[in-house]
């Protein structure tokens, strides 16, 4: 099953496009939000904290990957709008053994520093251990998060959104059955929640790859489009370096955040940890659709379509801005409801300070609604590098303003609070100030 967003009614056909994305991400996050409700319910805040830590780390790995695949796609997609069949298999060629090589190097290189990056992230010494124990199983799935990415990447750029959000979710469904199991059942602990979420990655993975084989013979590939070609990999890697690059970059910022929280203690990594899966959670479908909008964008760009171009930026700012007004009231009203579903009511520390956190960031869901846009509109029109420079603004900004502020006394870890929504205000100003004057150079083909 194929689509061709370059047809048909705008909003329509963006988001039939964009609501598989949104609920297979959705489920998604299903994996990380079950290993932390089943460890914070079932084996405490100490091991809350360790899966938590690991959680933002693993974010930093796989988002090397996803970006990877997410600039593979824009290629993709751009190829499928011209009708270019054979520019887009060779490009599937030099994507997937650019994307595998590094998948390989990533994970003997996870695997070498595990020690060194607990050291680095400022974990205390009480869960160490346990968060040892999780990453050495966690990191099993590296392969797996590439095989599934770069096939939804591919099917998602030629409009299929559909398959991508049935494996996710037969995937997701089961980890929650095998957390159960391992943590409850067998009494395997954080190692357990670990083995769950890989075992399903890899039914996921194996199974879209298969799926693609099977059942979308327009992208099978032949021998000749495995040679070499000098111009196709320099254009993947164009593309797929420089949002690599923004994927990664983000995500280093929010490391080092996570380092920075690490050091206020455990109640506070438990907090982060729970508060962060929630604060995920309620962002993850604008940021999908700013993903389905990026695929929309570049088939058009890649068609010539600049007046569907035109209208699906002003329908996608109307969407965005409208849900994350809707979510960021729904955090703000039931921030606490959501902390108890990851945290004992006895842990009252705990969850005053997710709340607190909640109520800070949910206020501000627009800045981050409109930083995604910007981002899939400038790897849509053949500018990553744009998106490279809001990243750095953002999370530049948030690392800065973390530290700086996390000194004052008044403020203490609340100033970590503040400097993210300070971070996309600036990101924001800088992407919205940069289409006004280049608006013509963007849609110059």
């Amino acid at each position: 099953m194929r689509g061709d967003l370059t047809q048909g009614n705008v909003m329509k056909t963006m988001l039939r496009f964009a609501v598989p994305m949104i609920l297979g991400n959705l489920l998604q996050q299903c994996y990380n939000v079950a290993d932390t409700l089943i460890v914070g319910r079932f084996l405490g805040a100490g091991a809350l904290a360790a899966v938590g830590s690991s959680f933002t780390l693993m974010t930093f790995l796989t988002s090397i990957l996803l970006g990877l695949c997410m600039g593979s796609g824009a290629v993709f997609s751009i190829r499928f709008g011209q009708q270019n069949h054979e520019g887009l298999k060779e490009c599937m060629c030099a994507s997937f053994a650019l994307i595998a090589a590094l998948t390989v190097a990533l994970n003997l290189l996870a695997f070498a520093g595990t020690d060194a990056v607990i050291a680095f992230l400022k974990v205390p010494q009480e869960i160490q251990g346990m968060m040892r124990e999780y990453l050495l199983v966690i990191f099993c799935g590296i392969a797996a998060t590439f095989l599934y990415n770069y096939f939804a990447s591919l099917l998602r750029a030629v409009g299929n959104s559909l398959a991508p959000l049935i494996f996710l979710a037969v995937s997701a469904v089961l980890n929650i059955v095998l957390d159960l199991w391992f943590v409850l059942g067998l009494g395997r602990g954080v190692a357990g929640a670990a083995l769950a979420t890989v075992i399903a990655q890899y039914v996921s993975g194996i199974g879209i790859a298969l799926y693609t084989w099977r059942f979308c013979p327009y992208l099978r590939v032949s021998r000749r489009h495995c040679r070499v070609k000098w111009r196709s990999v320099r254009e993947i890697a164009g593309f797929s370096i420089l949002t690599c690059l923004q994927q990664s970059v983000m995500n280093f910022g929010i490391l080092m955040v996570q380092g920075l929280v690490n050091s206020f203690g455990t109640t506070v990594m438990a907090a982060f940890a729970a508060a962060v899966k929630i604060d995920s959670f309620a962002y993850m479908p604008v940021q999908d659709f700013g993903n389905a909008f990026s695929t929309f964008i570049a088939q058009n760009y890649g068609a010539r379509r600049e007046d569907r171009i035109r209208a699906g930026l002003k329908g996608a700012v109307i969407t965005a801005f409208a849900f994350c007004s809707l979510v960021s009231l729904l955090v703000w009203i039931f921030a606490r409801p959501l902390m108890l579903l990851f945290v004992r009511a006895e842990e009252t520390a705990i969850i005053a300070e997710g709340v607190r956190y909640l109520r800070i960031e949910g206020a501000f869901y627009c800045g981050i609604g409109c930083l995604f846009l910007l981002y899939g509109l400038y790897r849509a029109l053949g500018r990553p590098g744009m998106s490279v420079v809001l990243t750095i603004a953002s999370l530049g900004t948030r690392v800065v303003l973390a530290y700086a502020l996390s000194a004052v006394p008044a403020l203490g870890v609340t100033g970590i609070w503040w400097s993210v929504p300070i971070g996309w205000a600036l990101a924001d100003a800088i992407g919205l100030l940069y289409y006004q004057k280049r608006k013509k150079m963007l849609f110059d083909y």
